[in-house]
């Protein structure tokens, strides 16, 4: 069997994986506390010397470490991380971390995000306010008022994805371990009144989108030409 055909074949996966994984960008380049995906691929090289073959690895997806574009609203219950941090929330898989700081307080006094999932403080555990104080204000430290008198504190968390992560919801990353809160960090802290837009840019996406395409068709049209050579050799050398 011709070596081409599984060079382009691989080159074909790692090109869909490619695809796949612009495609979620491009759908989510307004999803608050979005941050884009990417892949790295690597040469995997079969045998030696002249013969050796080189094939494109399956490839590994990492989490990009741009902040996206903030945004004023002016809603007491929007907060934007300012620096290298993450907030926890609880969820059915377990703690998830984002970036995603739009919340709300519902009527128990219970600081949630907009789909009901609480808000962790750096000890792990859900944040409760009063809910008749109104809406709390923020210190740097992530500290929450209600009329003047301490209430909570959302919790900021140290948090890498590594390689080939696992997303929950449009904003959220699983943790593949316990994340470690931040504490006494200058360098770390909340605004109120802000949120984090996507980090993607459409206009790149889509231009790289196009680029994808075109080497996935070259890609087909490598393996066409391969089973039209090695048709023409088993004619040419068969029984006759």
């Amino acid at each position: 069997m011709q070596s081409g055909l599984y060079v382009a074949l691989s080159s074909q996966m790692a090109l869909e994986k490619r695809l796949n994984t612009i495609a979620d960008n491009v759908a989510n380049a307004s999803t608050v506390g979005f941050r884009a995906t990417g892949v790295k691929f690597e040469d995997i090289v079969s045998g030696l010397g002249e013969k050796s073959v080189s094939f494109a690895s399956a490839g590994d997806t990492y989490l990009s470490t741009q902040v996206g574009p903030l945004r004023e609203t002016g809603n007491p219950f929007d907060f934007v991380i300012q620096g290298d941090a993450w907030f926890a929330i609880e969820t059915p898989r377990g703690p998830v971390m984002t970036r995603d700081g739009r919340f709300t307080m519902l009527e128990t006094g219970e600081l949630v995000t907009l789909e009901g999932y609480p808000v962790l403080d750096a000890g792990g555990a859900g944040i409760l306010l009063d809910p008749q104080g109104g809406p709390p204000v923020a210190g740097a430290d992530g500290t929450l008022r209600q009329e003047g008198n301490l209430a909570g504190a959302i919790g900021l968390y140290e948090f890498q994805p590594g390689l080939n992560f696992t997303r929950y919801g449009n904003s959220g990353i699983v943790p593949s371990g316990a994340p470690e809160p931040i504490v006494d960090r200058i360098d770390v802290g909340i605004a109120q009144g802000f949120v984090e837009d996507s980090n993607v840019n459409p206009v790149l996406e889509i231009t790289r989108l196009i680029q994808v395409q075109r080497a996935f068709e070259h890609a087909s049209s490598l393996m066409r030409d391969s089973e039209s050579a090695l048709d023409q050799a088993i004619s040419a050398l068969g029984p006759r």
